[in-house]
């Protein structure tokens, strides 16, 4: 029976590249569970594969949401499952890679979200938009001290879905969280990580690799299109840093450094999330034979 391979771990540990490997080496499908990759055009910004670069292997849930349009756990959820199980029934093997923590669990593990009231989340969009994220990250901080230590205080989006499941549940956020068995399908997750001044110095080379390759160009392009109206698209990193440069909050030099700041403050959180799952096998990125290392972990 094929089983699904799952490639997960912090951003610039070099996920792609072993996905990839891996995918060709098995006749597999990538399945991506990056959430900012599902934009179109958001391309040099998420550090997506380019098309050329593929090697022919066929991309699923990358390309099929437009900037203006609300990236959801719950959409992305259903859409994989289907894949992969598409997938399962061709015989062909899926390989998941991305490092979006929320939607690995999603995908892997049985969450059944809970209900959503528009009403109440408007309320809370509307105290974001005129408080900030700051202070109703510290109101997050008095109803939820839990959701607010797991949660950036810039991470406006989740601090109003946590205050709305409080709201609408009468228990803390994480009550809400599946508990962690069996991973759907057999999967066999594998993280990636390196040296953290070998991680920092390679998230410092790719931002700078960003912006020297046309990243600026390509924020203002997406602004064309409705970058700025969009609720998840807009606050990606880098792409927010930039927007504020051209507002002229900033120069992009300072958007620049902004961009690396915030990438090495989310692979922090990356790699705390991953290091509490017992089910991964973790693999230094760094090592001889990575793609038979990763081979042999699959086998059991």
């Amino acid at each position: 029976m094929v089983n699904p391979i799952a490639v997960i771990g912090p951003t610039a540990s070099g996920k792609s590249d072993l996905a990839l490997d891996i995918a060709e080496a098995l006749g597999g499908d990538i399945v991506n569970i990056d959430a900012m990759q599902q934009y179109t055009g958001m391309d040099i910004g998420t550090a997506k594969v380019p098309a050329d670069e593929r090697r022919g292997i066929v991309h699923h849930q990358i390309d099929v949401l437009d900037v203006t349009e609300t990236a959801t756990v719950a959409r992305y959820q259903q859409a994989a499952r289907a894949d992969v199980e598409s997938l399962l029934a061709q015989g062909r093997t899926p390989v998941v890679v991305g490092g979006s923590m929320m939607y690995i669990q999603a995908l892997l593990d049985d969450w059944k979200f809970p209900a959503t009231d528009p009403e109440v989340r408007g309320r809370y969009e509307a105290d974001l938009e005129r408080l900030g994220s700051l202070a109703l990250h510290d109101r997050l901080g008095e109803v939820d001290p839990e959701a607010a230590r797991n949660i950036l205080d810039t991470d406006g989006r989740r601090i109003v879905r946590a205050l709305e499941v409080v709201e609408l549940t009468g228990q803390p956020f994480a009550a809400s969280a599946p508990t962690i068995g069996e991973p759907r399908w057999g999967t066999t997750i594998i993280a990636l990580d390196r040296d953290t001044a070998e991680l920092d110095n390679r998230i410092a080379l790719r931002t700078e690799r960003m912006f020297s390759q046309g990243f600026v160009d390509e924020v203002r392009a997406l602004l064309s299109r409705g970058l700025r109206e969009g609720v998840t698209a807009a606050r990606a990193i880098g792409y927010s840093q930039v927007i504020a440069a051209l507002d002229g909050d900033h120069d992009i030099a300072q958007a620049q450094e902004l961009t690396f700041i915030g990438t090495r403050r989310y692979v922090r959180r990356q790699r705390s999330w991953f290091r509490r799952d017992p089910r991964v096998h973790w693999l230094d990125a760094s090592t001889p034979d990575l793609l038979g290392q990763a081979l042999r972990a699959a086998d059991g």
